[in-house]
């Protein structure tokens, strides 16, 4: 510092210039990554979006193993009887083209199960209703993509059952608006002995929360969409 003191007022002035333009490059470069990390973010969300909407690309699609949607589950049946969902009926009435009480009937058909628990830890998978539970082994059996009536599309994750209880369907097939490697915050499951007539359900597809979750929790859930 010493050094710099002892010299010419133009060395100051253009030391203080060079100096300036140092200390000025950082936050430049700061700027243009957070626009940049802006950008990308952005891009990521609008592409999540296209996903969820069912707008995706073959080469996306990717392999999933059963963690993706491992823990405790719900159906959000019992909501819709009681009422409880009657808010996310209004709500999709406010921004569809059915009116709550369309909603109501389409959903009635689209959640109805007796299933009411579902639990999946490592690769076993337990269905529960008021009768009882039974459980299964589950390997994956790869993925089929559909095409539905709107030209959006869907990605099906196929299980077969390797083991366990007679009782526990022999396939399995999770529908959670993903297409990669993700862990599930909802999900709407398939289940029976016949694995491409599974494919060919598209008007009931029991769907679950996780068990921790309120009426009112999923609730907010269901209309942040």
């Amino acid at each position: 510092m010493r050094t710099v003191l002892t010299k010419p007022i133009c060395a100051l002035a253009a030391g203080a210039v060079f100096l300036f333009a140092l200390q000025a490059q950082p936050q430049s470069s700061e700027k243009a990554d957070k626009a940049s990390s802006h950008n990308h973010s952005h891009a990521e969300k609008h592409g999540a979006d296209d996903i969820y909407k069912g707008i995706f690309k073959d080469s996306q699609i990717e392999s999933r193993t059963l963690s993706d949607w491992a823990g405790d589950w719900q159906s959000v049946y019992p909501y819709l009887q009681d009422g409880t969902l009657d808010p996310v009926m209004e709500h999709k009435a406010a921004h569809g083209k059915k009116t709550a009480q369309e909603y109501h009937a389409y959903y009635m058909t689209g959640y109805q199960t007796k299933v009411d628990r579902i639990v999946i830890k490592d690769d076993s998978v337990t269905f529960s209703e008021k009768e009882g539970s039974v459980a299964g082994k589950y390997l994956s059996d790869g993925y089929e993509i559909l095409t539905y009536k709107s030209g959006n599309r869907g990605v099906r994750y196929i299980f077969k059952k390797a083991g366990g209880d007679e009782g526990a369907p022999d396939f399995i097939q999770f529908s959670d608006h993903r297409i990669a490697p993700e862990a599930a915050d909802h999900y709407h499951l398939y289940w029976g002995d016949d694995r491409a007539a599974l494919l060919k359900e598209v008007t009931n597809w029991p769907t679950y929360y996780p068990s921790a979750l309120s009426g009112e929790e999923i609730v907010k859930e269901m209309t942040a969409h």
